[in-house]
């Protein structure tokens, strides 16, 4: 006897939470690509225009933050990022690892109350608590150098660790999204997880 299976179209991104997934993603891939050009990886738009645009990329970033932390915080969405069991995670790492390439069957089964699976909510954790405050105080920091010593900063630090530190905060930046780009594609057939972040809706199936 024949299983049947039920296919159904499931809501599992509101519209706030594609414009914020979206506009995040442009403006962070904006500031790497002026970033690095400050830096002196290459040369696109020049220093003092390339300064500028990182400036008021960061400033629209941030308050689309504010918009999305709260937004997090009434809806509840933030537990989506809360770690699971670290054995869920060790089934994550060797389905990424081994399985995928071996034909394995995907561990984990994306639900609307819990859309990342475990290796992607450390992920999302670490980028938050980690990655983020890190590039965010550095980059004010390098930005107002120059009002260290109203702040008592001179003398006590220097701009090169800084610097340094933002710097090695936008390849982690840079990393996270190469490694979100690979678990969000690898997670489902057909660029499912792509299609449902644009139109908001994916098909689940129920049997």
């Amino acid at each position: 006897q024949k299983k049947e299976i039920l296919m159904s179209s499931v809501k599992f991104y509101t519209r706030f939470e594609r414009f914020w997934h979206w506009s995040q993603a442009l403006l962070i891939i904006s500031l790497l690509v002026t970033g690095f050009e400050i830096h002196g990886t290459f040369s696109w738009f020049g220093f003092e225009k390339a300064f500028d645009l990182h400036i008021i990329l960061a400033c629209t970033l941030i308050v689309i933050w504010f918009f999305a932390i709260f937004w997090h915080l009434t809806t509840g969405e933030w537990r989506q990022y809360c770690p699971t069991c670290s054995s869920n995670i060790t089934a994550m790492i060797k389905y990424y690892a081994v399985d995928i390439f071996m034909g394995g069957g995907h561990p984990f089964h994306k639900t609307r109350t819990e859309k990342l699976n475990p290796l992607q909510r450390m992920a999302y954790l670490s980028m938050h608590l980690l990655i983020a405050p890190a590039i965010w105080i550095s980059g004010w920091l390098y930005l107002f150098y120059t009002d260290w010593d109203v702040v008592g900063l001179k003398g006590v630090l220097s701009l090169e660790p800084v610097a340094l530190v933002h710097t090695a905060a936008a390849f982690a930046v840079l990393a996270f999204l190469v490694a979100h780009l690979y678990l969000s594609l690898t997670m489902s057939r057909k660029m499912a997880d792509l299609r449902a972040m644009l139109t908001g809706y994916e098909v689940e199936k129920d049997s």
